[in-house]
């Protein structure tokens, strides 16, 4: 008997909370999360698929990243929105200038502190989701 098999006769319970959280990320995905939750998710998602200079460029073209940078300043931690603000800065001494190495050691710098502070994201991320009705 393989592992995978092992795995398969065993029936995995999920708690209340996982099951929750699993909603939420499906209910983001369907576009069903309010604000300022949906864009919070997105930057998260962004940032961990390619940084923050991935998710400005996303943002920027497929909506408004100075809106959406607004509503992520009213629930981010201030270090996180001094974070976010600073790359925004580096961002777009990179579009006037693709090869400014300072500017791409900022992001890069941003990127760590956003991953340093990322459990910050994840516990408002939870307490939204514990208020989701299964």
């Amino acid at each position: 008997m393989g592992l995978f098999d092992i795995f398969k006769k065993r029936k995995i319970e999920l708690t209340e909370e996982q099951l929750k959280w699993n909603k939420l990320w499906s209910l983001w995905e369907e576009d069903k999360v309010e604000s300022p939750y949906a864009e919070l998710m997105r930057y998260q998602s962004e940032i961990n698929n390619g940084g923050h200079s991935q998710y400005f460029f996303n943002v920027e073209n497929t909506g408004d990243i100075r809106k959406d940078i607004s509503v992520l300043e009213t629930i981010l931690s201030k270090k996180l929105n001094i974070n976010l603000r600073k790359a925004y800065k580096a961002y777009l001494v990179l579009e006037e200038k693709e090869d400014d190495e300072k500017a791409e050691e900022t992001l890069e710098q941003c990127d760590d502190v956003f991953y340093e502070l990322e459990e910050e994201i994840n516990q408002a991320l939870e307490e939204y989701a514990s208020k989701i009705e299964l």
